[in-house]
């Protein structure tokens, strides 16, 4: 075991009988869930096949934006959830058609300046060669981890989330969203054989489990280093209540993040780094089991984020996924996901005949910098899907 893990307090379950039995979540459960996100995808088709739902909804009603935000792959990897769901064409021709655009965006270097490369090209490219073996979809992705490399610090052993890296305010800032870009750059190893990308993505991430997780198993949304002699300085937070608060999207990036990596590389340490992560996650939820948007709140009026629940929901059934049957864990955090994925249908999910063209409602982008504030948020509604997927079939990960 790693120092990074043993340093890190582990909670145990408060009340822990929330999660000891599965609630009604049977697979005719799980398809009429499904029934309604290909429902509301299908409203809006049409619209989102030449351009993007932006980042978050007004209203509850996504407006179109070109393949700009770093959130344009969210909707493009739901059309291949649909697709390989149903095999109905409809969804593939248009998410094809994405490919071509996120090409573009690469080629003309469009808003690409920034660790969020892997959010991009694993949901529109990766996921593209994965289920139907297009060549330029492969491509395009292997050429966005060329890119997305440019932005290792060697000796500080991280990737720069976002900024010039020649702006000494910027640099040597990692934060822990990076968890869900390393992906590509463990897939862009397996289909070329080298270990560059492997390495980089693995340094990465245990740097992130050593300084973004602090001891109580709460973590910072961003921590920077010195880029010119790796040593660590300090963590704050961008979109969180405070620099000591815990955002919840931050610990649903980690809940997920780092079991991802452990696919790849096999280190077990970030399986049990993920645990802590979780325990201290459900030890702060209120009664509906659905997140507010920072977890220093448990109760009261602030807003809710069900789109860091969607995330964490994918995180537990990872983490039950490498969990022996032996492990009590095991069955807690699948009940927890299903507990969660209840709620969310039931209470967070938009009308079917409304205008309103996202799927979850009640999320959070930005709290601080007034955006996106209880509305739908694109993200949420792909790992909504996600999940939903991932508790119906054997599915490969996009990631």
């Amino acid at each position: 075991m790693t120092t990074f893990v043993e340093e890190v307090k582990e909670e145990k379950i408060k009340n822990i009988e929330r999660f000891l039995q599965a609630p009604p979540v049977d697979r005719a459960f799980v398809e009429k869930a499904i029934e309604h996100v290909l429902a509301k995808i299908d409203q809006s088709l049409d619209e989102f096949t030449d351009v993007f739902p932006d980042s978050n909804s007004r209203n509850l009603v996504y407006p179109p934006i070109d393949n700009i935000e770093w959130t344009t792959s969210f909707w493009t990897g739901m059309l291949w959830l649909a697709y390989e769901w149903t095999g109905d064409e409809k969804y593939r021709k248009v998410a094809e058609k994405h490919v071509e655009s996120f090409k573009e965006r690469l080629e003309k270097r469009i808003e690409v300046d920034h660790h969020d490369l892997g959010f991009l090209y694993s949901l529109s490219c990766v996921s593209a060669y994965k289920l139907t073996g297009n060549e330029v979809a492969k491509e395009t992705a292997l050429q966005a981890a060329d890119l997305l490399i440019t932005r290792y610090y060697d000796k500080a052993g991280i990737i720069q989330a976002w900024g010039n890296l020649n702006d000494p305010k910027e640099r040597g800032r990692m934060i822990i969203d990076c968890n869900l870009n390393l992906p590509l750059l463990y897939w862009a190893s397996e289909v070329t054989g080298k270990n560059i990308y492997r390495d980089i993505a693995e340094t990465h991430v245990k740097q992130a489990a050593k300084y973004i997780v602090r001891e109580d198993a709460s973590t910072f949304h961003t921590y920077y280093m010195d880029p010119e002699t790796g040593k660590p300085m300090y963590g704050n937070t961008r979109q969180g209540y405070s620099d000591d608060s815990c955002w919840a999207r931050g610990q649903a990036w980690g809940i997920y993040g780092f079991p991802l990596s452990h696919h790849y590389i096999n280190d077990w340490s970030l399986i049990e780094l993920s645990k802590k992560l979780t325990n201290y996650y459900l030890n702060r939820l209120p009664e509906d089991q659905i997140c507010y948007w920072d977890l220093i709140f448990t109760e009261g009026d602030e807003e809710r984020d069900s789109s860091a629940a969607a995330i964490t929901v994918c995180g537990l059934l990872e983490i039950a996924k490498h969990l022996p049957l032996t492990d009590p864990d095991k069955r807690v955090y699948e009940n927890a996901a299903l507990v969660m994925i209840q709620s969310l249908y039931e209470n967070y999910t938009t009308e079917i005949d409304s205008e309103a063209n996202g799927i979850l409602k009640h999320a959070v982008y930005y709290k601080g910098g007034g955006r996106g504030i209880d509305e739908s948020c694109i993200w949420g509604d792909y790992y909504y899907f996600e999940a939903l997927i991932r508790l119906v079939k054997d599915w490969e990960m996009y990631w």
